[in-house]
């Protein structure tokens, strides 16, 4: 992963630095700022390759940023892009399409060599984060990818699930162990393509799209209802709108079923509350984590790990 921060620059040079080197030179873009506001700019961001696409998450005072012709002459990108607005707001503008806001959480697609001009919403400045997907690595290609102009993603009953998906991009971005990158970039780009009317839903890789992102989603749902005991099956399909049998087959092309991702992410959980907090009571941590009795703590800790938790604690940080 990249990282870099106009703290490496002079105060005076920083958004000149950031126009030219950053913007011009990395995102092909302009970027404008009055002059007597520069002194006090300041911006960062990340750039992680992966699963075929790019992942940016970028934090900046606010400026205008403009993708104009001469930019995409001189810097042309045919990819798909995905922006998850993380910041207080954005607005765009300056293309075919009518001129929009963003809002916080929310998400917008594109291609990338259509004209636009963005800035930020109030004063709280940039913060996003961006999958930029090559068209050369999207199997569904139509003429009418390369006519995206920016543009909401309005879908609501798509938006968890893209959200699903661009979190667990950003822990695969942090973790090489973690969920396979490749399964979830295509899944954004068909998620995109189907909000966009470009991709059917229920055509091969629709449904492929819609499997990935509905196991993350469902993923996500057991990490926060670890400490229920009564996490089943039944809460988690009715939550994420499918039936106990859909939810069942989702699971079974992973790696684990149902029941082992919920053991398995409370045994994790568990292990994680036992070296943040040492003193707390192993009884205690079990029934947090939504274990039905501490006898089956112990059982199910002990065939996981090959030890107890007592003992698994008193190796200290350095043993584990």
């Amino acid at each position: 992963m990249y990282r870099w921060c106009t703290d490496e620059v002079e105060p005076h040079d920083r958004f000149d630095y950031w126009r030219e080197v950053r913007a011009k030179g990395l995102f092909g873009v302009t970027a404008e700022l009055e002059r007597e506001r520069r002194a006090d700019f300041f911006g960062e961001f990340s750039l992680r390759q992966l699963g075929g696409a790019g992942l940016v998450e970028l934090k900046a005072s606010p400026y205008t940023v403009e993708r104009s012709a001469s930019d995409i002459a001189y810097a042309p990108g045919d990819s798909i892009c995905v922006y998850q607005q993380l910041g207080s707001g954005g607005w765009f503008g300056g293309m075919r399409a009518s001129e929009f806001a963003i809002a916080n959480g929310s998400f917008a697609t594109s291609h990338t060599d259509l004209p636009y001009r963005t800035t930020p919403l109030g004063t709280g400045g940039f913060h996003l984060r961006i999958v930029k997907i090559p068209m050369s690595s999207i199997p569904a290609q139509d003429r009418r990818m390369r006519e995206l102009a920016p543009k909401t993603f309005n879908d609501h009953a798509l938006a968890p699930l893209l959200a699903a998906c661009f979190t667990d991009l950003g822990e695969a971005a942090a973790d090489e162990s973690a969920t396979d990158a490749t399964s979830l970039v295509q899944a954004l780009a068909h998620l995109a393509l189907i909000e966009r009317g470009i991709v059917r839903s229920g055509s091969r890789r629709g449904q492929a799209a819609l499997r990935t992102a509905r196991l993350s989603q469902a993923r996500h749902l057991i990490a926060r209802h670890l400490q229920n005991p009564d996490l089943t099956p039944a809460m988690v399909s009715d939550q994420l709108g499918v039936s106990v049998r859909h939810l069942h087959m989702l699971f079974e092309a992973a790696e684990k079923s149902f029941s082992q991702t919920v053991t398995d992410e409370r045994l994790k959980q568990s292990r994680r509350l036992m070296r943040e907090a040492p003193e707390r009571l192993i009884a205690d941590i079990a029934t947090s984590c939504g274990f039905e009795s501490l006898a089956t703590y112990y059982r199910v800790f002990n065939a996981a790990y090959g030890m107890a938790p007592g003992d698994f604690r008193a190796q200290g940080p350095e043993g584990r």
